[in-house]
């Protein structure tokens, strides 16, 4: 580290940290920069360095944005000779305001200005004036960022509720904003010019209701809006909800604005929105100018998918924080998606039933971070989730069970899972009734190019890595097999819900071999027991000898599918984990990933499963869209990309020793039933 270097607390880099070139050293004197580590981390990743002492000609001296603390930083850099290096949040910033509390997960780094003064050159005006901006692939990411920010909900600050619905359609849309805000003065504006921009939406859509939308700030009561009770007349109302701009931009005929970001994502939803300020995305063919100094060194004209390339991919630096380094935009944003959907499913307060006790150390940190989950009977209005295969199934109540990549380790012996998902309409492995996930694939039959992407990157990372459920177990030895068409059949916990409920004629493990070497006589079949069963922690136990070639014991199933040619299945989940790596699978029962087209099936029919998704459709609805998943290691909610890379380099809770004996005594009651309380 260069002499004077500071680097800022906090986890150091996987990869990349230590070696990481020195490119800036810069001066601060704003106690921002101090007291949010987050900032400096991002700063410090992108390869500047903060530095004591004073600044002196050619150096970077750091300020925030245009606040009032970045005074003194420009004063000592106009005394010393220096350059300026203004650091302000990036589009998309957090669930909460910073004044909540919340870091930043990305910011804008400028060296020319600031990308709401429009009284000079920014660097992200820069890269509109000069970036060919044509690339095709450029303009595929930016397309599929647009629509995933759509689909996910996500704007400036995350922390909005898509369930509520915005007015009737056919309102003009007036955006409000905080009053001090550097980013209406510099955008040539004043109060006046929010009080013109009303009388205009008014006078130029006569009989059109107005809906004025506040700004998070003013509805968290942290700074004053523009607009106040005086201006709620006749059609004038406000809309002061946590509700998500992207129905509200669907639903209005026209947007006004001054320089609020809403008028970015207004016309990344198609709107040509009047723009009464000078904010960035004005004077590029994209908006209604009204502001004499729009055109003022811009004129190119743009597309919005041209301005979202520059704006969301190539300007700001983008930060992960559950590993900790900077990233993609398409990484920030699953970041921010999976905080979002936690924030938008707990934040009012889960009461948990049928959760036993070792588990709800685990619940309490998937769901209870925005308030805490309380237990067992109670009267109150929160959500009621309870555990799914101890839940009567006419009870209303969103039921929770674990995820498709769960652990290094077995539910059974109270190993806490990465995983876990929540169904409310009924459970993934009942057939008899629709699920959310049977929901998700029907959806997915259909996939964006960036979700294709995305789901078949994640398909051959699992390949690559062997990943599955438990993950446990060596890997086999199958060099001594006499030869022939290796058959899988792995057995499965008999009593488990997904038999009860799933399985068709045949029930039992050994009928399911039975029924595997009547069909392929000739077949060098493969046994694997379930491993709870092998454990001795649940029912399943059979004596496979003499129907199959081998039994595998303690084998690694993502090491064993590599190795094996088809499979033979109830409902077992190596099944869908056979799907992931090309094999044939045959299934007897009615499991989540059978009915789509996928599979042969040989048990009963489930007529409403009409979609036909191809294999990256299945994946994305079972492993992207329906789990929710927990970062062991910076205890955040993150993307199942996350969790794969912990389980694929060892990274996953470590079980404590109470749980271990907990785990001894579960075995020797494998048969008791927990009632519902």
């Amino acid at each position: 580290m260069a002499r004077g270097g500071v680097e800022p607390t906090g986890p150091r880099l996987n990869d990349g940290d230590e070696t990481a070139s020195v490119s800036h050293l810069f001066y601060v004197f704003n106690f921002r920069f101090w007291v949010q580590p987050r900032i400096r981390r991002i700063l410090w990743l992108a390869g500047y360095r903060m530095r004591l002492g004073p600044a002196r000609p050619g150096d970077l001296v750091a300020v925030w944005g245009h606040a009032a603390s970045a005074r003194r930083g420009e004063a000592r850099a106009a005394r010393r000779g220096a350059a300026l290096l203004r650091v302000e949040d990036a589009f998309l910033r957090s669930l909460r305001p910073g004044r909540a509390g919340d870091p930043p997960i990305g910011l804008s780094i400028d060296h020319r200005g600031c990308h709401f003064d429009a009284t000079r050159p920014s660097d992200l005006e820069h890269l509109l004036h000069t970036h060919p901006l044509e690339d095709p692939a450029l303009l595929a990411r930016a397309q599929g960022v647009i629509a995933r920010m759509r689909e996910a909900h996500l704007t400036k600050y995350a922390a909005v509720d898509p369930d509520l619905a915005p007015p009737p359609h056919g309102y003009v849309l007036v955006i409000d904003q905080v009053r001090g805000d550097a980013s209406v003065a510099l955008g040539g504006a004043d109060d006046a010019t929010f009080h013109a921009m009303l009388k205009a939406a008014r006078a130029e859509n006569p009989g059109a209701r107005v809906v004025i939308k506040t700004h998070p700030e003013s509805r968290a009561g942290f700074r004053q809006g523009y607009f106040g009770a005086s201006d709620a007349q006749e059609s004038v109302r406000f809309l002061d909800t946590a509700i998500s701009p992207w129905p509200l931009l669907e639903g209005a005929r026209a947007v006004y604005t001054v320089s609020s970001q809403l008028g970015f994502e207004a016309i990344l939803a198609g709107h040509h929105p009047c723009v009464f300020g000078v904010p960035f995305y004005a004077g590029w063919g994209l908006s209604d100018d009204r502001h004499p100094k729009a055109a003022n060194r811009r004129g190119r004209q743009l597309s919005a998918l041209q301005l979202s390339a520059a704006a969301l991919l190539l300007y700001p630096k983008w930060y992960d924080p559950c590993r900790d380094r900077l990233c993609e935009t398409e990484d920030c944003i699953e970041a921010l998606a999976a905080q979002a959907r936690s924030w938008r499913e707990d934040h009012a307060g889960w009461r948990g039933y049928n959760i036993r006790l070792w588990k709800r150390g685990a619940f309490q940190r998937f769901f209870g971070a925005h308030t805490p989950m309380r237990f067992g009977t109670g009267q109150d209005d929160r959500r009621q989730m309870s555990w799914a295969a101890l839940t009567p199934q006419d009870r209303q109540v969103v039921r929770v069970e674990d995820g498709f990549l769960r652990s290094r380790g077995l539910g059974a012996a109270l190993v806490p899972p990465l995983s876990l998902v929540l169904d409310d309409l009924g459970i993934y492995y009942d057939p008899s009734r629709p699920s959310r996930l049977e929901a998700l694939i029907e959806q997915r039959a259909s996939l964006r190019p960036d979700q294709r992407q995305r789901a078949e990157a994640l398909i051959l990372r699992l390949r690559a890595t062997g990943l599955s459920k438990y993950n446990t177990g060596a890997a086999p030895d199958l060099t001594a097999l006499r030869e022939g068409t290796r058959l899988l059949v792995p057995g499965q916990v008999e009593d488990d819900a997904s038999i009860r409920l799933g399985a068709g004629s045949v029930r039992t493990n050994l009928a399911l071999l039975q029924s595997a070497r009547a069909a392929h006589r000739d077949a060098v079949i493969l046994y694997k027991p379930h491993p709870d069963v092998e454990a001795g922690l649940r029912p399943g136990a059979i004596e496979a000898e003499g129907l199959a070639d081998v039994v595998l014991h303690g084998v690694d199933p993502g090491a064993l599918l590599e190795q094996v040619d088809a499979v033979w299945t109830m409902t077992s989940l190596i099944g869908f984990e056979a799907l992931l790596r090309g094999l044939p699978v045959t299934v007897l029962g009615q499991p989540f990933y059978a009915g789509w087209g996928l599979t042969q099936d040989l048990g009963p029919e489930i007529t409403r499963r009409v979609a036909r998704p191809d294999l990256a459709g299945l994946v994305h609805a079972t492993l992207i869209d329906y789990p929710r998943y927990r970062d062991p290691v910076s205890g955040l909610p993150c993307p199942v990309e996350v969790v794969a890379d912990r389980l694929a380099m060892g990274e996953a809770l470590p079980r404590a020793p109470l749980l271990r004996l907990l785990s001894k005594a579960q075995g020797l009651a494998a048969s008791y039933a927990w009632i519902w309380r």
